[in-house]
C-alpha cells in the first residue's frame, strides 16, 4: 500500500515557525506535501500499519505487532509478526503455545527471547483480568508487561482510533530537527507535540513520520532535497545531508 494525498499544497510556510504550530492549515499543508514526497518515493506503511491492516485492526494483532517492532527493523518486524499470528490469531492462541514456540517465530526481532516472555504474560493477564480482550485505556495497556508509551498508544492509535501521539525515535527526530518542539525524550516529545498539534492529526502522526524518517528525513544524511519543507527546516542536528 502506498502513501496518497487528497491534495498538494505548493505553499510551505516562510513565516516564523512559532506563528504557524496552532494553524491548522499549516498542519494540513505538512501531511499533505510528506505524503505527496513519500507517494514520489514509493514508501509502503511502516510494519505495524500493514499489519494493522491485514488483520482488520485487530488490537491484539496491533499490540503483538508493535511489541515485536521495538528496536527492530521494519522488514524483520513484518515477517515476524505475520509468523506469530499465523501460529496465534488471538489472546487463547498465544496462551496455548509455549514461550520458546513464540521466541522462534519471532526470531531474528531484537530481544525476541525476552518478548517472548512478555507476550506469553500478556496474554495471561489478557485473559485473567480482561476476559481475553485487550484493553482500550492507556492505563491499563501500560500495566502490561513490556508496554510503553508508544506501544499503548500506537494500539490506541490503529485498535480503537483513539487521538493519541505515539512517538517513536523518527517522530523525536523529525519533530525537533523541523523545529517544532524542543525535547531530550520521547516521552518529553509526547507532551510537547500534543501541546501544538490539532487533536485530528494526532493519529496519523506515527504512520506518516515512521515512513518519512526510513526514506527521506533519515536519522544520519537526510535527503533534504526531497523534502518539501527544506525551504523552512532549521536541520536541527543535521552535519551532512543529501
Amino acid at each position: 500500500m502506498l502513501f496518497t494525498s487528497k491534495s498538494f499544497c505548493n505553499t510551505i510556510p516562510s513565516a516564523d515557525m512559532k506563528e504557524k504550530l496552532f494553524d491548522d492549515d499549516y498542519w494540513q499543508s505538512v501531511f499533505d506535501t510528506f505524503k505527496d514526497a513519500l507517494r514520489k518515493e514509493g514508501a509502503t506503511l511502516p510494519s505495524v500499519s500493514q499489519i494493522a491492516a491485514e488483520y482488520g485492526h485487530d488490537p491484539y494483532a496491533i499490540l503483538v505487532s508493535t511489541l515485536i517492532s521495538l528496536r527492530t527493523r521494519d522488514e524483520v518486524t513484518l515477517e515476524a509478526s505475520r509468523r506469530l499470528l499465523s501460529l496465534a490469531p488471538d489472546v487463547h492462541a498465544l496462551a496455548g503455545i509455549s514461550e520458546e514456540t513464540v521466541a522462534d517465530a519471532i526470531k531474528p526481532a531484537g530481544f525476541y527471547k525476552r518478548k517472548a516472555a512478555q507476550l506469553k504474560a500478556i496474554a495471561g493477564i489478557l485473559l485473567e483480568k480482561h476476559g481475553g480482550c485487550v484493553p482500550s485505556s492507556q492505563e491499563e495497556l501500560l500495566a502490561l508487561p513490556g508496554v510503553g508509551i508508544k506501544t499503548a498508544n500506537l494500539t490506541l492509535n490503529l485498535g480503537f482510533a483513539v487521538e493519541a501521539i505515539c512517538v517513536d525515535c523518527h517522530v523525536h527526530q523529525i519533530a525537533n530537527r523541523i523545529g517544532w518542539i524542543d525535547t531530550n525524550s520521547p516521552e518529553e516529545s509526547v507532551t510537547a507535540l500534543e501541546a501544538i498539534m490539532p487533536r485530528r492529526f494526532w493519529i496519523d502522526l506515527n504512520e506518516l513520520l515512521v515512513s518519512y524518517g526510513q526514506v527521506i528525513c533519515t536519522p544520519v544524511s537526510p535527503f533534504c532535497s526531497k523534502c518539501p519543507a527544506s525551504g523552512y527546516c532549521p536541520r536541527k542536528g543535521v552535519a551532512a545531508s543529501r
